[in-house]
C-alpha cells in the first residue's frame, strides 16, 4: 500500500472535494434512514396481525406454475433470484444456452430456489413486479396466488423476513444438498386478513421497495462520482 503513487492536490482543494462527497453521502444516508422507517412500519404491522389473528397454511391459496418459455422470450428476459429477495439480471454466461426449458414467471408471480444449503442460510427468491413475463432457471419453483384471498405482494412481506429464512432452512430436507420444495412452501403459516387490509400494508411495502431501488441507484451514483471529483480536484490544482 505504501508503494502506491497518487497525485495529491493542495489540502484546501482536497477538503473542498471531500466536502462535496460528504454532502452527497449525508443526503443518501438520510434517505436510507427514512427507508428503514418504512420497513419498521411493515414489520410492526405484521407482528400486530400475528398477535391478533390465527395463522393459516398458505398452500390452499398458492397456484403452482411450470410454464416453460413458450413465448420464446430472449436472453435479456432471464433473471437470477437473489438472497436480497429480488429478481436481478442474470450473471450467468448465457452464450449458446437454450432457453426452451427455462420457467416463465408472469407479472405478480413469485419464484424461489429450493436449494437452501449453499446460500448462507438465506432463501433466494423474488416477485415479478414488472409488466412483462420473465424467465428463471428450470430448477426454480414458480407460483402465483388466488388474488381474491391472498395478494402475492402481501405474501412477500413474510417471505422477505429473516424469520422465514430460518424457518425454511430448518425445514429443508436432503442429504447431498437440502431443499425446501413447493410442498414445504405450502405448509408455511401466516395470518391472512381481509384483502383490503392486505392491500393497505402491501402498498406501504411497495413504496419501501421502490425507495430501496432509488437508494441503491444513489449509492451507485455516488460511487461513479468519485473519479469525477478526483479529476476535478487535480484539474483545479493544475490550473
Amino acid at each position: 500500500m505504501c508503494d502506491i503513487d497518487i497525485d495529491l492536490p493542495p489540502l484546501d482543494i482536497q477538503q473542498k472535494y471531500v466536502d462535496v462527497y460528504n454532502a452527497m453521502l449525508a443526503n443518501q444516508q438520510s434517505y436510507e434512514r427514512g427507508l428503514e422507517d418504512l420497513k419498521l412500519v411493515c414489520d410492526a404491522y405484521i407482528e400486530e396481525l400475528r398477535r391478533e389473528m390465527p395463522s393459516q397454511k398458505i398452500g390452499q391459496f398458492l397456484l403452482e406454475s411450470d410454464r416453460r418459455n413458450d413465448l420464446d422470450l430472449p436472453v435479456d428476459s432471464v433473471r437470477g433470484l437473489a438472497t436480497s429477495k429480488e429478481m436481478i439480471p442474470t450473471k450467468a454466461d448465457m452464450k449458446g444456452v437454450s432457453l426452451a426449458s427455462y420457467k416463465m414467471v408472469i407479472p405478480r408471480q413469485i419464484a424461489y430456489v429450493p436449494d437452501t444449503s449453499r446460500r448462507g442460510d438465506k432463501m433466494s427468491l423474488g416477485i415479478n413486479n414488472s409488466d412483462e413475463p420473465l424467465l428463471v432457471s428450470s430448477i426454480s419453483e414458480v407460483f402465483g396466488t388466488d388474488l381474491e384471498k391472498l395478494l402475492p405482494e402481501y405474501l412477500m412481506l413474510f417471505l422477505t423476513r429473516s424469520e422465514f429464512d430460518r424457518y425454511a432452512r430448518f425445514n429443508s430436507w436432503g442429504s447431498a444438498r437440502e431443499t425446501f420444495n413447493f410442498d414445504d412452501m405450502c405448509d408455511v403459516e401466516i395470518p391472512i386478513p381481509d384483502i383490503k387490509v392486505q392491500k393497505a400494508i402491501s402498498d406501504i411495502y411497495a413504496v419501501y421497495v421502490d425507495r430501496k431501488q432509488i437508494n441503491n441507484h444513489l449509492k451507485e451514483r455516488i460511487k461513479s462520482m468519485c473519479p469525477i471529483l478526483i479529476k476535478g480536484s487535480l484539474e483545479e490544482a493544475g490550473a
